[in-house]
Formats: structure tokens, sequence, C-alpha cells
């Protein structure tokens, strides 16, 4: 049959819908995914990775990357351009909006440096008894825990342009294990805190929409955003969606024009991190537009829709993305630094979570699901323990992203380093070493690091 225009992306997009449609029916019926809280993308992720390792559909692995890196793209250059200004400010966090923030950074500068020295080890200890791996396989667990399945998939796409083959099948595997972790056992760990008595306050119970993951016909539904254009001119998502496409196209210019000025390796590497630039992009035109007084066109609910749009669709097809032909070839090296990274991470969020001064199992729970998922997974744990939001935690996993920056930009240049500066495995582990232990020395002189709370 002739076809007479390409239908590819299209169909392809209609699989992802398809698949996370199926994920929010088996979410709202079946209990076992409301007791771990398991969200739609990751259910119909699982359901079309399975469909597709089986053969019963067929879609072309580099689409459903493809796809899963612009979609991460755009969740960044989205919250760039989620104007805040003009939201209700939080009463009572004072100083808590510092140390808080400031100890969940640090806890990720722990993580993150944690991971990456147990990948390294294993890759040199699996090297010594004769499997060969390629220098950052390691590192694809970092990306893939810590940082999520965007990261570790546009990293290890520039990584297989180095040689490093199937890079970002492997880091999906690591981002897909790490929800895993996140879930199955993030939701057992404050659900025990829960029973303790650690939780701030008086729990009642998850309410049933919640666990379902779906809103009665009869209840009182939040708003999605407000209007801010006139339906006569311009429908207001066509604007916000818009703007996106301005930074898009504008963060495209930019690393095209850098990667010409640039060595063809360093050139390479700048397209893993188009999302930061597309984020510093989108900031700087929400800057300019509150300079020219246009802020206000811009409405913070619509564009957290955007934000959640693109990374429900990401994750779903991340998942979908994974080759098992691949994980199976490398099923020992990932299952050794997967299973060791998990176990370590949660004993060390945990240790450390019970020694904080105030909301000990708010802040352990959040930060865990950040640092073995994403910050969406660290606040639906989150919600188990502080169901209405009561405490400063949501806000403060909010503001944690500006101190973390420099751990995050720092170890995503480091986990580079063998092959952007042809670094060895073992000077890398030293660097991430030195963030590790700056991290721990931190908590300490900043008092965020004290004698266990009962």
């Amino acid at each position: 049959m002739n076809i007479p225009f390409p239908f590819e992306p299209f169909i392809a997009f209609g699989y992802l819908a398809i698949f996370l449609l199926a994920g929010v029916f088996l979410r709202a019926r079946l209990k076992f995914f409301q007791h771990f809280l398991i969200p739609s993308c990751l259910i119909g992720g699982i359901l079309g990775l399975i469909l597709i390792s089986t053969g019963v559909i067929h879609l072309p692995t580099s689409l459903l990357e493809t796809l899963a890196y612009h979609f991460f793209n755009i969740s960044f250059i989205s919250v760039g351009l989620t104007y805040t200004g003009g939201e209700k400010k939080t009463v009572g966090g004072g100083k808590d909006l510092v140390k808080g923030p400031l100890w969940m950074a640090l806890i990720e500068g722990v993580a993150i440096s944690t991971q990456a020295i147990i990948g390294g080890l294993f890759v040199i200890l699996l090297g010594i008894f004769g499997l060969k791996l390629f220098p950052t396989f390691g590192f694809l667990a970092p990306l893939g825990f810590t940082e999520g399945p965007g990261q570790a998939l546009s990293i290890g796409k520039v990584w297989e342009g180095f040689g490093f083959a199937h890079a970002a099948t492997i880091g999906l595997t690591f981002a897909a294990i790490g929800f895993l972790f996140a879930f199955f056992v993030g939701v057992p760990i404050v659900n025990r805190g829960i029973r303790k008595g650690r939780a701030t306050y008086t729990q009642k119970g998850l309410s049933q929409d919640f666990l379902a993951g779906i809103i009665p016909e009869n209840q009182e539904k939040e708003p999605a955003g407000n209007l801010t254009m006139h339906s006569g001119n311009i429908d207001t998502l066509t604007f916000h969606v818009a703007l996106v496409g301005l930074v898009y196209i504008l963060t495209y210019a930019l690393v095209a024009g850098m990667g010409r000025i640039m060595s063809p390796e360093l050139a390479k590497m700048l397209w893993g991190f188009f999302f930061f630039f597309g984020m510093v992009i989108a900031l700087i035109i929400r800057w300019f537009m509150g300079k020219i007084g246009i802020v206000h066109l811009i409405d913070p609910g619509l564009q957290r829709r955007i934000t959640g749009w693109a990374v429900d669709f990401l994750i779903v097809s991340t998942v979908m993305a994974v080759q098992m032909v691949v994980v199976w070839e490398y099923i020992l090296p990932i299952s050794l630094i997967a299973i060791t990274n998990g176990i370590i991470t949660t004993l060390i969020v945990v240790y450390l979570g019970g020694r904080i001064w105030s909301y000990n199992l708010e802040r352990t729970v959040a930060i865990y699901g950040t640092v073995t998922g994403t910050v969406s997974s660290g606040l639906l744990l989150l919600r188990i323990a502080d169901p209405e939001f009561k405490t400063t935690v949501a806000v403060e996993l909010g503001l944690m992203l500006i101190f973390a920056a420099p751990i995050i930009l720092g170890s995503m240049l480091l986990v580079s380093a063998p092959v952007l500066w042809g670094w060895s495995v073992e000077f890398t582990l030293l660097a991430f070493f030195g963030i590790l232990v700056l991290s721990l020395i931190l908590m300490k002189a900043f008092r965020l690091w004290g004698a266990r709370r009962s």
C-alpha cells in the first residue's frame, strides 16, 4: 500500500498513548499497583516492553529513544518556563527552607558519588576476571538511578558515538531498576515509618482517588490552570506549547553553533546536555518576559501540565525502549551493579535520614525516591507520609535543585571524563570519592548530620 505521508512517529506516539491508558486502567483496578503506588506510565511502559520483546508489536528502538530524548528536553524546558513569582509563599518554613534543601542536595551528592564508585569498582573487578567492559559502563548506574531515564538516555546515546555499544539501552535498564527500588522498597520504608509513629502529622490513610489514580465524578476537582489568552485569538494551551517550541529552536541553534567552534568530541557531548541549555534559555525567556511586563501570560498550572505530559510520555517510552536481548547479554554486570547500588543507596539514605533535626521520615522518603527514580517518585513517596503536604518538604524538594546544581553538573561531566578527557576509571573514581567526602564534611559542618532521632 502506497501511503503518501510518513506515519512512523505518530504510530509510535499512538502506541505510547495506548499503553499509558492501559496503565491507568490497571492502576485503577489492581490493588497490587495501588499498594506500591506504581505510576501508570511505568505500568504502561512495562506492558509495552513485554509486548515488544515477545514480538506482538513492532516498534523501532531508535524511534522510541528519539521520542524519549525529545520528551526529556521538553520537560526541562517547561520547568524553566514555569512562572512561580505570584504564587502563595509557604509560611512557617524559616531556616528549614534552607537547611532542608541543602541536606537533600548533599544527600544527592553522597548518593550519586557512591553509585558511581560502586559502578566503577565493578568494572575494574570484572575486568580482572576477564569480562572487559567499556570504561564508563558502571557510570550509567548513577545516571539511571539519581539522574533518571532522560539523562541516562541522552548521555548514553552520546557515548555510543564513542564506541560504547548499546549504552542508551543499558542506561535505561539501570533507570528502570531504580524505579523498582523507589516503589517496591520506598513504599515499605514509608509505611514502616508511619507504623512506628515517625510521621509528623497523624495519618488517616490515603484517599481512594490517590490510590486508584482517578478522581471520582462527584468529587471536587482541582483546576488544571487559568486562561491567559482570549480563545477568539489563540488557545492558551497553544500559546504555552508555542513558547516551548520557541525555546527548543533557540536551544538547537545555540548547541549547533557551539558545536561548530569546538572539537568533534566536545561537540558530540553537547547534545547530551541539550536539556540543560534548554532550561537555561527558558529561564532567560521567562526573565525577559518579566522585564517587559508580560510574564503573567505564562500560567504555572498549564505549564506544569505540559511538564507532566512530557514526563509521563518520557517514562513510558524509555521503559519500552529497553532491549531485552542487550540486557540479557550484560545481565551479570547490570545485576551486580544495580542490586548493590540499590541496597547501599537505601542503607545510606535511611541512616542519614534518621539523624536530621526534623521531618525525618518525610525528608528521607522524598530524597530516597529522587535518588532512585525522579523528583516525581520522591513526591509520590512523600505524599504517603504527608498526604496534604502540611510540612515544608515538598517545597524543599523543589528548592533542592538549586543547591544540587553544582553537584549534578560536576558529576555529569565526571561520568564522561574517560571518553572526554581520557581519564582512567581509577582516577575518575578518585574524583567521585572527593565529592563523597566533601558532601559528608559539609553535612557535618552545617550540622545536618547529628545523633540518631527516636
